[in-house]
């Protein structure tokens, strides 16, 4: 079992990757202009690398987060010189992405976008997947453990790893008693107003940035090119309890949706055979 250690990106996490990618994007395209706002709706990690990159390029950061959110992420973001706007728990993901949307509508500012936006899977493409490829050029994993946000991480790697080793399988972790992918249930149609409409079996879960309330459009896009070849339910409690093994056993500090994917990766060795070669994300 291999693992994908993505804290030493700057900011500590696999977000800072995208949150780079977007801005340039942005900036490239002509859709982000100097001194312009940007406004996204974040769990933590992504406005934790958003702040980074703004603060370097001096644009004002503008974050929208659910009140039950990790507070420690929400003091990261201010720290770096971000607003926060929180917006209440009850509304789930697809409520403070609402309100991302609505403050750049009335206020010009541009929206990255995060869960709909190619940028964040080709940051994946040409670095973590390339990263992987590398790393792995003497033998090729039989499996790739991952779990989702966005989607980003795994329709950007999942892309490259699928052509160069067909054979390897892509398995996507999500929380047991949220099993949005699992379910085969695709989303409901928007509401008569244009809000988005919570997936029916998503439930709170303890795993942040994990699985909101919605199939996000890059998530479906890796589902509809068939990266996805098992879909794997993880206990939070468990996830809890991986991510602090890893600390107290390995000196890996990581964060719940971490210990998910290694709790996952683990229970998948269990009934693979000699000789596989697991990598967890």
């Amino acid at each position: 079992l291999f693992a994908k250690l993505e804290a030493f990106n700057p900011m500590g996490s696999v977000k800072d990757r995208m949150a780079l990618a977007v801005i340039e994007d942005a900036e490239a395209r002509g859709k982000l202009v100097a001194g312009q706002t940007v406004v996204e709706a974040t769990s933590g990690n992504t406005g934790i690398g958003l702040a980074m990159v703004c603060a370097r390029k001096g644009y004002p950061l503008v974050i929208v987060m659910a009140e039950n959110f990790s507070v420690e992420r929400r003091r990261l973001m201010r720290f770096l010189g971000a607003r926060v706007v929180l917006t209440p728990a009850a509304l789930k993901g697809s409520g403070m992405l609402a309100k991302a949307r609505e403050l750049a509508s009335v206020h010009g500012w541009f929206l990255p976008s995060q869960f709909d936006n190619e940028a964040n899977a080709r940051a994946h493409q040409f670095t973590t997947a390339s990263e992987i490829l590398a790393d792995f050029a003497d033998a090729a994993p039989t499996h790739w453990v991952t779990g989702s946000g966005t989607g980003g991480t795994l329709l950007g790697v999942g892309r490259v790893l699928r052509r160069a080793w067909p054979q390897m399988k892509i398995i996507v972790c999500e929380p047991d008693n949220a099993p949005l992918l699992a379910s085969g249930i695709a989303m409901p149609a928007p509401a008569a107003d244009g809000s988005m409409v919570s997936h029916p079996q998503f439930r709170p879960h303890l795993m942040q940035g994990w699985t909101p309330d919605f199939i996000a459009p890059l998530l479906q896009r890796a589902r509809d090119e068939h990266l996805i070849d098992e879909v794997l339910p993880v206990a939070g409690a468990l996830a809890l309890k991986t991510a602090r093994e890893l600390a107290q056993r390995e000196g890996i500090l990581a964060g719940i949706s971490g210990g998910a994917t290694v709790a996952g990766a683990l229970m998948l060795s269990s009934r693979l055979p000699a000789g596989s070669r697991l990598l967890a994300m």
